[in-house]
């Protein structure tokens, strides 16, 4: 079938919007429809600057304000809707348009299982993007095999500090996240740059900013970003990094989509729910840590404001990782 114009809904977050980019990709240049996104608001910039995109429409805060994003979709008069968010919400725009549509497997029953059960129950060793290109097949989209996408606004335009700190040689710290089960504690950064002399810039939201100044005024040979620049500024520091070091993060993904060296290290999630650094056919060196020895992780597919057993084992038990930071620059 020709498709003339097709809708891509996923509302949230960070990282899982970035994980779309192949999606995005690969229906614009296979069907050459016209190809709109449905997001939330305050993650509509990750997709204004992607040049396979043609419109963007924004879900509003408020229910009441649905019917009428509803009422601007219907005019639109679709051939296809891909849900990659496959909630509730999602189900219900699905429906309220009524149109040709096709979602994916989100093995939720299979994650549920996994996380209660811990690695007695093993996952399907698959990423995300490959679920999402299994469901497309059956309309003949296949993965170029390009890896995830993030363009930096064309209006972005990096501040002098910035601009300073790509003329040297670093290493990126992400220390945020969404969730705080997932963030590498204040204390195992401490004990990593207190073993290096390499330069670390420090990137995290605003509720990192403390954690970041702290570790400034602590070492000389960190500079702290968190909650000081936009997700595009952090993407410019990425960029032009040596190596970066996150937990399960949203910069984790942005840093796989840049084609970045990535140490991912993995607390209360796992890499075996299918949401690791993916490159394509692209070869990056890229290294995961975790505690494997655990029975009580994974204990959820998303992350909690503290450990539901109060020691925190996951981070806490974790390596300084000394060992793969000059890993790293022996064999780079």
């Amino acid at each position: 079938m020709n498709y003339r114009k097709i809708l891509i809904i996923r509302f949230s977050s960070i990282g899982d919007i970035i994980v779309t980019s192949p999606v995005v990709r690969c229906v614009k240049q296979q069907t050459k429809a016209e190809l709109h996104v449905l997001t939330k608001a305050q993650f509509a910039a990750l997709y204004r600057g992607n040049p396979f995109i043609d419109r963007i429409f924004e879900l509003p805060k408020s229910k009441k304000s649905e019917s009428e994003i509803i009422d601007q979709l219907k005019l639109e008069d679709y051939d296809l809707i891909i849900d990659l968010h496959k909630s509730l919400r999602s189900i219900y725009f699905v429906w309220k348009l009524n149109k040709p549509s096709i979602n994916y497997n989100k093995i939720n029953i299979e994650k549920w299982i996994h996380t209660k059960v811990s690695n007695r129950f093993s996952l399907p060793q698959k990423h995300l993007v490959d679920r999402y290109f299994d469901s497309l097949s059956k309309i003949g989209i296949v993965n170029d095999g390009k890896g995830l996408d993030y363009f930096i606004s064309p209006t972005f335009s990096p501040e002098l500090d910035l601009v300073q700190i790509t003329k040297s040689k670093y290493i990126i710290g992400v220390l945020g996240s969404a969730h705080n089960t997932k963030m590498i504690p204040a204390e195992k950064w401490r004990n990593l740059f207190s073993k290096h002399g390499h330069k670390f810039v420090l990137l995290g939201g605003e509720k990192e900013r403390e954690m970041g100044e702290q570790l400034e005024k602590e070492f000389s040979n960190v500079q702290s970003f968190a909650g000081k620049t936009t997700i595009d500024g952090s993407a410019f520091l990425i960029l032009y990094s040596q190596l970066v070091i996150s937990g399960d993060t949203g910069m984790m993904h942005l840093a796989a989509a840049l084609k970045k060296p990535i140490l991912s290290v993995w607390g209360n999630t796992s890499p075996s729910l299918g949401m690791y650094p993916y490159y394509g056919k692209f070869e990056i060196q890229e290294w995961r840590r975790e505690v494997k020895d655990l029975q009580c992780r994974p204990c959820s597919k998303l992350g909690f404001e503290a450990c539901p057993k109060k020691h925190f084992k996951c981070m806490n038990d974790q390596l300084i990782w000394q060992e793969d930071v000059e890993q790293f620059f022996i064999t780079s």
